[in-house]
């Protein structure tokens, strides 16, 4: 039985995730690098913040930081309650859950990959999906603090399997915004109401994520708002592309689309929203797609 959870980073995502957790546990922690975002997150939504070592004396810890780096360091010198479970909802890299399950498996500690999508929308709302890996009796366990702002939440195997078909969905979603960008530019180079394709296209075999919300909500109205930085997008379809290599697979739509984003990334002010990779193909073609 759950007696209390932590949560560990409050970016724009575990800021929001966390906020649901008091609704179902009496005793939640939260911590953050910098301590007044903690601090600010307990006096909005009644949690508790507290130093790194008592955060990690709950029963389940999240942790949701920008790389497995970034988790690998936090860990690595911390003494975390036996028969805890730590949660890492990062988009991480699959061979460092495996490491970091098996070391923590010594501490009589597990570890659950666990990434999370649906955007900072999906996160206020508790509607996120969540796909994790590792063990399969830790997973049941955990489940009921994942459903605190998870609606979709599935077990897709061994340590590494969540990060895995993270990085593989944050890939086709890649794929489907340069492929918007390209036709969508032929239209308009054609003279076509892009506004009109678009409810077409969308009600028809070419739709997709990118076409129903992120084109018509970031890119035609020229908001571009951040939820999801471009950096961190290029970091997934980097993770997806070493998923191919590893496998030894030919996969020319994955190796291609990966360099887009890199380029594109290149070219972006820092942390600029994923959105804007479609800027370097309107540098490209000097149509901009309004």
């Amino acid at each position: 039985m759950i007696q209390s959870v932590s949560f560990i980073g409050l970016g724009a995502m575990g800021y929001r995730m966390a906020a649901h957790l008091p609704k179902h546990f009496d005793s939640v922690y939260v911590w953050n690098r910098n301590f007044a975002r903690a601090e600010q997150h307990a006096a909005e939504y009644d949690t508790q913040a507290v130093a790194l070592q008592q955060a990690v004396q709950a029963d389940i810890i999240f942790s949701c930081l920008p790389t497995s780096k970034e988790v690998e360091a936090l860990i690595a010198p911390l003494n975390i309650k036996p028969g805890a479970i730590w949660v890492d909802c990062t988009s991480g890299v699959p061979e460092s859950a495996r490491q970091l399950a098996q070391s923590l498996k010594g501490k009589q500690v597990d570890f659950l990959d666990a990434p999370v999508s649906g955007q900072t929308i999906g996160a206020e709302n508790a509607t996120l999906t969540v796909m994790v890996g590792g063990d399969s009796e830790a997973f049941q366990r955990a489940l009921p603090a994942m459903q605190a702002f998870g609606k979709l939440i599935k077990h897709v195997g061994e340590s590494g399997a969540g990060f895995a078909v993270k990085a593989v969905n944050n890939m086709l979603m890649a794929v489907n915004l340069c492929a918007v960008a390209e036709g969508f530019s032929t239209l308009k180079a054609h003279g076509v109401s892009l506004h009109a394709a678009l409810d077409c296209i969308n009600a028809s075999s070419g739709k997709s994520a990118v076409t129903e919300s992120v084109f018509p909500q970031r890119v035609l109205n020229r908001q571009f708002p951040l939820t999801f930085a471009l950096p961190l997008l290029a970091k997934d379809t980097g993770i997806a592309q070493d998923l191919v290599r590893e496998a030894k697979l030919s996969a020319p739509v994955i190796g291609l689309t990966h360099s887009l984003i890199q380029a594109a990334n290149a070219l972006e002010a820092e942390n600029s929203d994923f959105s804007t990779a479609i800027k370097m193909y309107e540098s490209w073609s000097k149509i901009t797609l309004e």
